[in-house]
């Protein structure tokens, strides 16, 4: 499968993907955000950001994690976390 595209991504904004973190169940991960980068493009395919809302705890340190949703195979992304609140916290992915 060739990877996702910000097309793809926008898509599924306001839905749910399990986040595989290594723990007996997976995470759900809501995808918030799909926007575009103002970067050149790189291998035809135009720079993105996406940011999904976690729970609150465990607050998962930047790695990368296996991402499921049904439309798609299990897809390995680098996620950083960028912020936290009481109810959430916020994961950022960056394609190039």
């Amino acid at each position: 499968m060739n990877m996702p595209s910000l097309d793809d991504f926008t898509a599924l904004k306001g839905q749910v993907f399990a986040l595989d973190a290594g723990g007996a169940q997976p995470l759900q991960a809501l995808l918030l955000e799909a926007e575009p980068l103002t970067m050149a493009p790189h291998a035809g395919r135009q720079p993105f950001s996406l940011i999904f809302a976690g729970p609150a705890q465990p607050q998962l340190p930047q790695n990368t994690y296996c991402l499921a949703h049904p439309r798609w195979p299990a897809l390995h992304i680098f996620l950083v976390p960028v912020g936290a609140d009481a109810t959430a916290t916020r994961y950022q992915a960056v394609f190039t």
